[in-house]
């Protein structure tokens, strides 16, 4: 096959089903019951990639209750994505719902576009969206799916911080999700492991850049270890699901509304002192940052 020629695949192309949340066994928790807001975001205008359920959800719902206003941007799950948008406008904050391939620039651009016209200045980012896709056999690890997981998972967030940059409120935060694999690797997610790798490098990279330091704004990333969400079930096989998440110190996989506490610290005035680092929030194994 000629470079030019190369196509990237759909998104979550084998899944082994749907990650819509109305489809996994387990339940995924996105909302801590004793949760207490203190007005940490109160009236900034946030964005959450992959916000319709899991960590992302999870993380939009913190976000509303401590204030913001919130437009979370989903692939195909619209159950989910009307149930996060519900949510939210019950919590009592702006809301907007964006449906549509991260991995495609113009979309984001459109995206970036509407939220400012609508709300004017963005003052949080957040980069979570993400897929993952198991092989066993390095043969079986396609070029189209190489290209996909990257697109998703990493060309997004150059995207969206090159369409979110203008409109980027001085001192404001953008923050990448990331996981444990850019640190200990995975054999069975050779590409996801790499994408990982190369999203905690732009990270550190970005929260160095010049025009980023000109307006104050703070860069950093969350590397979640095994946590309960949609994906997992899509991806995993029941057999590999029994054991999944386990082998850590607190002998159990994470909660999705653990993660969000950490999104919430790099997004408000409690993290001003922190950029280019990477939040480790994994049950309790020990990684170099």
């Amino acid at each position: 096959m000629a470079y030019d020629e190369l196509k990237s695949q759909e998104p979550k192309k084998d899944y082994l089903m749907s990650d819509a949340t109305a489809n996994v066994p387990q339940e995924i928790e996105t909302e801590d019951p004793n949760y207490k807001p203190a007005g940490k975001l109160t009236g900034k205008n946030t964005i959450v990639t992959g916000g319709d359920s899991g960590i992302g959800q999870a993380t939009a719902i913190a976000f509303a209750k401590e204030g913001a206003n919130v437009a979370i941007i989903y692939y195909e799950n619209d159950e989910d994505a009307e149930k996060t948008k519900k949510r939210l406008e019950e919590i009592g904050v702006k809301t907007l719902v964006f449906k549509g391939d991260v991995g495609n620039e113009e979309f984001a651009n459109d995206v970036v576009k509407q939220v400012a016209d609508a709300w004017g200045q963005i003052d949080v980012h957040v980069n979570h969206a993400g897929e993952q896709h198991v092989q066993e056999k390095i043969q079986d690890v396609t070029a189209e799916q190489i290209d996909r997981t990257f697109r998703t998972n990493v060309f997004s967030m150059y995207y969206f911080v090159k369409a979110v940059f203008p409109h980027m409120s001085k001192g404001g935060s953008i923050i990448n999700s990331a996981s444990i694999t850019a640190y200990r690797g995975n054999p069975l997610f050779l590409d996801y492991s790499a994408t990982n790798g190369a999203i905690v490098s732009f990270t550190r990279s970005l929260s160095q850049h010049p025009e980023i330091l000109d307006k104050k704004i703070r860069v950093n990333g969350v590397a979640p270890g095994p946590i309960m969400t949609p994906m997992i079930p899509a991806t995993f096989d029941e057999e590999k699901l029994e054991t999944w998440g386990k082998s850590g110190p607190l002998g159990r996989p994470g909660k999705a509304y653990e993660l969000a506490g950490a999104y919430v610290y790099l997004a408000s005035s409690d993290s001003s002192y922190v950029s280019g680092q990477m939040m480790h929030v994994n049950g309790g194994e020990f990684v170099t940052s």
